[in-house]
């Protein structure tokens, strides 16, 4: 199995998918290697990944919290935080930091506090048939946490990201993992455990792989516990420290087609 994570890894820069990675992950399909994209993306962004790369299967979503079938357009499984636990999470992280705002990923849907601030797109324009996706429910805290949550968002435009991750996580230590794949102050939070490296596991499992049998590749800090867990390892060029630290190996960047070029290499040997 080959894991790929998506946003810096896989896709370019502008979040465009190249020819040659196209034509990689065809070539993995015919030749009996089965290749997941592991993503913090929820389930409704990755559909158009789906299409721009011609590539279904499962998909290892939320950073490991979702399982999600490609071609079926459904959830397979969630690893979901309860409100009682969103509840004491949102409140030990705003007393820690007074300036942060939440938003909740719930699986196909989006609920945020008035004063998160929307960095991208919260929702594509459609879905694959056209249908109109529901906005975002934008509520208060208590509403918006009423729910189980597969992701929680904690954004603090002001804090480094890097050490907001390191504060934050001895915080909640035992009791959330927290992790970021942004340049600036975004946490993102799942139930204790729930890790990219989880997801896989469970969807490798499920194909009778082991460990060993599994490369990995990624960019981020929430990559980090995937590259750990795999046999072999890969950072791309552009990775952050903490990725490129975690990697047995460095490759080139996402515009180099860091991906294409590892699948090239695996199905050559």
């Amino acid at each position: 199995m080959l894991a790929s994570d998506l946003d810096g890894t896989l896709l370019r820069g502008d979040g465009t998918v190249s020819a040659r990675s196209r034509d990689a992950l065809r070539a993995a399909g015919a030749a009996g290697l089965l290749v997941a994209f592991v993503t913090g993306r929820p389930p409704r962004w990755l559909d158009e990944v789906a299409d721009a790369t011609g590539h279904t299967g499962v998909a290892v979503g939320a950073n490991g919290a979702v399982l999600y079938n490609l071609a079926t357009e459904q959830i397979i499984s969630t690893h979901a935080m309860l409100p009682a636990a969103l509840a004491t999470l949102t409140t030990e992280l705003r007393a820690a930091f007074p300036a942060v705002q939440f938003a909740v990923e719930y699986g196909h849907s989006f609920g945020a506090e008035p004063g998160y601030v929307h960095d991208w797109a919260i929702n594509p324009i459609a879905d694959k048939r056209g249908s109109a996706i529901a906005p975002p429910l934008v509520a208060d805290l208590a509403s918006i946490i009423s729910r189980p949550g597969v992701k929680l968002l904690a954004k603090d435009h002001g804090a480094d990201v890097d050490e907001f991750l390191s504060r934050a996580a001895t915080l909640l230590a035992g009791r959330a993992s927290v992790t970021h794949s942004s340049s600036f102050g975004l946490l993102e939070i799942a139930a204790p455990g729930v890790t990219k490296a989880s997801g896989l596991a469970e969807l490798a499992a499920s194909h009778g792989i082991a460990p060993h049998e599994v490369a990995a590749i990624g960019d981020m800090p929430n990559d980090v516990a995937m590259l750990e867990w795999a046999g072999a390892s890969y950072a791309v060029a552009n990775a952050h420290p903490a990725a490129l630290g975690a990697a047995d190996q460095v490759l080139g960047s996402n515009d180099d087609d860091a991906v294409a070029a590892l699948i090239e290499t695996l199905l050559a040997s």
